[in-house]
C-alpha cells in the first residue's frame, strides 16, 4: 500500500541491526574487562577500543534519529536518549564513563527484541535477498573482533614476559594487523607460549578473512552475467505452410528468387517425366 512505503524505506536491514547486535555484545565484554585487574597497557588498548566503538555508536544514533517518522518518537519513545548517553566517549577522562556504558542495554535490548519478532522464514528470505550485505557486515564484523581479542589476548599474555617486545597497545594492534593480513613483517612477534597461540588462531582466521573479502570485492567488481535468450523451436511443416525454402528464399535478391523457381520448374517437370516412364509399360 502506498502509505506503507514511506515507512519501510525508513527500516534498517538485518545485517546492520545483527552488526549492531555483535558490536554492543563486543563494547559490553571490554566494559567487563575494563572492571577486572590487568595490567596498564591492557587497560589502555580496552579504553581506545571502547572509544573507537562510542564513535560508531554515535554514528548510529545520528542515523537512527534522521530515520525516525519523528524526532521525539524515537528520542523518548524509543529510548534515543540512552542510545545517547551510552555513546558519549570517555576518553580515560570522566570516573563515571563505565556507569554510562549501561546504558547499551537499552541499545542491545531494542535489538534483540526486532531480531526476534521475525519469524525464521523471513530472516532467512532475508539472508537469500541481501546475502552481499551479510557477507559484508559479517567478514568486517569477525575482523574487528578478531584484532580486538587477538590485541588485547597477546598483550595480557606479553606483558608477563621479561624479554617480550610487544609492551605497549599499539605494538599489539600492529601485530594482530600484520598477522590478521599474513603479512608478517618480523618486527613484532610474541615470546610467550600463550602468546604464539594467539598468534596460529589469529593466521588461521586471516587466512579465511582475506579470502572473504576477495570474494566480496570480486562480486562487485564483476558484472553479473545475463541469461542467454532461449531458442525457439523450429516450426514442422505440418505447423506452419511456410517451408524451410520459402523461409530462406525470403532473404534473397529478386534475382536469385527468379532463378528458384526456374529450378523448381525444371524438378516438377523432372519428376512428372521421371513418372510416365514408371508408369509405362
Amino acid at each position: 500500500m502506498p502509505e506503507d512505503r514511506p515507512k519501510k524505506s525508513r527500516e534498517l536491514s538485518n545485517a546492520y541491526e545483527m552488526f549492531i547486535l555483535v558490536l554492543t555484545l563486543l563494547s559490553l565484554a571490554i566494559m567487563v574487562m575494563l572492571v577486572v585487574p590487568m595490567s596498564d597497557a591492557t587497560h589502555k588498548a580496552l579504553s581506545v577500543y571502547d572509544n573507537v566503538i562510542c564513535f560508531v555508536f554515535l554514528g548510529d544514533f545520528v542515523l537512527r534519529l534522521r530515520r525516525a517518522p519523528t524526532k521525539r518518537q524515537y528520542f523518548i519513545g524509543g529510548r534515543g536518549w540512552l542510545d545517547l548517553i551510552g555513546s558519549i566517549p570517555s576518553f580515560g577522562l570522566f570516573p563515571v564513563g563505565a556507569l554510562l556504558r549501561l546504558a547499551r542495554l537499552s541499545r542491545l535490548a531494542r535489538v534483540m527484541r526486532l531480531l526476534s519478532g521475525q519469524k525464521k522464514k523471513e530472516i532467512t528470505a532475508d539472508v537469500l535477498a541481501h546475502r552481499g550485505q551479510y557477507a559484508a557486515f559479517i567478514t568486517i564484523m569477525a575482523a574487528a573482533v578478531v584484532l580486538v581479542v587477538a590485541s588485547i589476548v597477546v598483550l595480557a599474555f606479553e606483558s608477563g614476559s621479561a624479554n617480550a617486545n610487544i609492551s605497549t597497545g599499539g605494538d599489539a594492534l600492529w601485530w594482530a594487523i600484520v598477522t590478521l593480513t599474513t603479512v608478517g613483517y618480523g618486527d613484532k612477534f610474541p615470546m610467550s607460549t600463550g602468546g604464539r597461540i594467539t598468534a596460529i588462531f589469529v593466521m588461521f582466521m586471516g587466512v579465511g578473512i582475506i579470502g572473504a573479502l576477495a570474494s566480496i570485492l570480486a562480486s562487485f567488481l564483476v558484472a553479473p552475467t545475463e541469461p542467454e535468450p532461449a531458442e525457439e523451436p523450429a516450426q514442422s511443416s505440418s505447423e506452419s505452410p511456410v517451408g524451410p525454402s520459402t523461409a530462406l528464399s525470403a532473404d534473397l535478391s529478386p534475382e536469385l528468387h527468379d532463378e528458384l523457381r526456374a529450378i523448381r520448374a525444371e524438378l516438377e517437370a523432372l519428376r512428372k517425366t521421371l513418372g510416365q516412364r514408371d508408369a509405362g509399360p
